[in-house]
C-alpha cells in the first residue's frame, strides 16, 4: 500500500484491475484504493504474474501492508534493459515483489521512478487520474462524484497533492445551489460581481448551522411530498367566536386573542395521536414513536429561524398553547430560547399563510419524519354536491414526509386525519 500523504495511514481497496494468475507488465493498473482525501490508481513497475491478492475489494490496508505479490521470471526486470545484456540470475520458484517494493525506483539508471499521482494510459482504456484543459488533475472517484452530481470539474480547486481534485472538493461543492452547481468557490462567485456593487454579509453560527442542518436534510431524508385542500370556513367561524368571546380585563384588553395557528397546533396534535404510526422520529437503528404530540413551529427571527416546541400539544387547551406559543416566540427573536425548548419535538408546522403563500413545501428538520406546510387561508369556489357553486375558505397544506419512517398510504392517512379536524374543528377539542 503506497503513502498518498503524511497524514494517510491506510487505504481501502475498491477495485482490482487483475486477478490472480494474470500477466503484468511496467504500467499495468493492478488495483484502485480510497482515503479519506484522495482515490487513484496503483500501476506495477515490474513484469510478472500477479500471484496473490491479500486484501479484496473493501479491506482496509495499513501503509506498508503488503497487499498482492509479483512473481515470476520477469518480476524485478527493468523494462528497458538492453537485450544485448548478460542475462539476470534466475530468481528463485516463486520469488515475490511485494507492490509496496515496487513503488520504488528500479535499479536501472535509464529507469526512472513511475509516479503514482501521474496520468497512465493503456490502449483499451484510461484507468489514472485524468488531465483537465487547465493542467490540473482529477481522481477517477472525483470524475465519477462530479458526474453524477452535475459538476464542472474545470470549475473546482483542487486540494489533493499537486492541486489535484479529489472527493471531498466535489463533496465540498455538490451541496451548493442550482446556481453553484458547476462548483465556483467564494472567489470565483465574487468574480462574477466585479462591476455590480454588494454588502458582503458574514455568515453567522445560526446560518452556517441553518445550511448544514438542510443540506443534511435533503440529501440523507427521502422526502415525498402529498398536498391537500381543506374547507377552514368552520376554523374560522370558531376562531372568531371564541376571540369575539374573550373576557376583558380592566383595561378592556381581551383576556387572549387566539390565532389561525393555535387551531392549526391543536389539530395536527390530534391528528398524530389519531395516527400514532406516524407520531414518530427516525433514530438511524430504530424508529422512535411517542406517547404525546409535542409539536415544533417555525418561527422567524433576525437571521434565521428556529422551531420552538410546544409539548403534549394535543393536551393542552387552545389558549394554553396560544400564550405558550407567543412566548417562546418573544423568546426565540431575542435568542433566549433553553435548548430543551427548542430540541426534540416529533413533527412541525410551518406555516407562510400570513405572508399570503398559497402553497409550499418544508424540509423535514432532522430527526422528524414529518413537516407540515400551511399555505394562506383565501375565497374559491368549489363545486357542490347538485352541481352549483359555492365559495369556500379554503386551506392548501402539503405534508412532507420521510419515506423511511412514514409510508405513502401512512402520510395519505395523516393528511385526512387533519383534514377532518380541521373541517370538523369541534372534533379536535374532545
Amino acid at each position: 500500500m503506497p503513502q498518498l500523504g503524511e497524514t494517510v495511514a491506510e487505504g481501502k481497496i475498491v477495485k482490482w484491475f487483475k486477478s490472480a494468475g494474470d500477466a503484468v507488465k511496467p504500467g499495468d493498473n493492478l488495483f484502485e484504493i480510497e482515503t479519506d482525501k484522495t482515490s487513484m490508481e496503483v500501476p506495477a513497475t515490474s513484469a510478472g504474474t500477479l500471484s496473490e491478492i491479500r486484501f479484496g475489494v473493501g479491506e482496509v490496508a495499513k501503509v506498508g501492508a503488503v497487499v498482492a505479490v509479483i512473481s515470476g521470471a520477469g518480476a524485478g526486470t527493468s523494462p528497458s534493459a538492453s537485450p544485448a545484456a548478460a542475462p539476470a540470475k534466475a530468481p528463485p520458484p516463486r520469488a515475490a515483489v511485494a507492490l509496496v517494493a515496487a513503488m520504488q525506483p528500479a535499479p536501472t539508471p535509464r529507469t526512472t521512478p513511475l509516479d503514482p499521482f501521474r496520468e497512465v494510459r493503456t490502449p483499451e482504456r484510461n484507468f489514472g487520474p485524468a488531465k483537465l484543459p487547465g493542467g490540473a488533475f482529477t481522481t477517477p472517484l472525483a470524475r465519477r462524484l462530479a458526474s453524477e452530481r452535475g459538476i464542472d470539474l474545470s470549475r473546482v480547486t483542487g486540494s489533493g497533492p499537486h492541486g489535484r481534485i479529489v472527493a471531498s472538493d466535489v463533496e465540498r461543492v455538490a451541496p451548493a445551489a442550482p446556481a453553484l452547481a458547476t462548483g465556483a468557490s467564494a472567489a470565483q462567485v465574487k468574480a462574477l460581481y466585479t462591476d455590480t456593487p454588494y454588502e458582503e454579509v458574514p455568515l453567522d453560527s445560526m446560518r452556517r448551522t441553518i445550511a448544514k442542518r438542510l443540506i443534511e436534510a435533503k440529501q440523507t431524508i427521502p422526502h415525498f411530498y402529498l398536498t391537500a385542500d381543506m374547507d377552514a370556513g368552520r376554523l374560522v367561524a370558531m376562531r372568531e367566536e371564541a376571540n369575539a368571546a374573550a373576557p376583558k380585563d380592566k383595561d378592556g384588553q381581551p383576556a387572549f386573542k387566539l390565532s389561525l395557528n393555535d387551531f392549526i397546533i391543536k389539530a395536527w396534535a390530534a391528528a398524530l395521536q389519531r395516527v400514532p404510526a406516524a407520531n414518530a422520529v427516525w433514530a438511524e437503528d430504530s424508529i422512535l414513536r411517542f406517547q404525546h404530540s409535542d409539536i415544533g413551529v417555525a418561527v422567524a427571527i433576525e437571521g434565521g429561524l428556529i422551531t420552538p416546541v410546544i409539548r403534549n400539544a394535543e393536551a393542552k387547551s387552545l389558549t394554553a398553547i396560544s400564550a405558550e406559543m407567543r412566548d417562546l416566540a418573544e423568546r426565540a427573536r431575542v435568542r433566549k430560547l433553553k435548548p430543551n425548548e427548542y430540541q426534540g419535538g416529533a413533527s412541525a408546522i410551518s406555516n407562510l399563510g400570513m405572508y399570503g403563500v398559497r402553497e409550499f413545501s418544508a424540509i423535514i428538520n432532522p430527526p422528524h419524519a414529518t413537516i407540515l406546510a400551511v399555505g394562506a387561508t383565501r375565497r374559491a369556489p368549489v363545486e357542490t354536491e347538485d352541481g352549483a357553486v359555492k365559495f369556500i375558505s379554503q386551506m392548501t397544506v402539503t405534508l412532507s414526509c420521510d419515506h423511511r419512517v412514514v409510508d405513502g398510504a401512512l402520510g395519505g392517512e395523516l393528511l385526512a386525519a387533519f383534514k377532518s379536524f380541521v373541517e370538523k374543528p369541534v372534533t379536535a377539542l374532545v
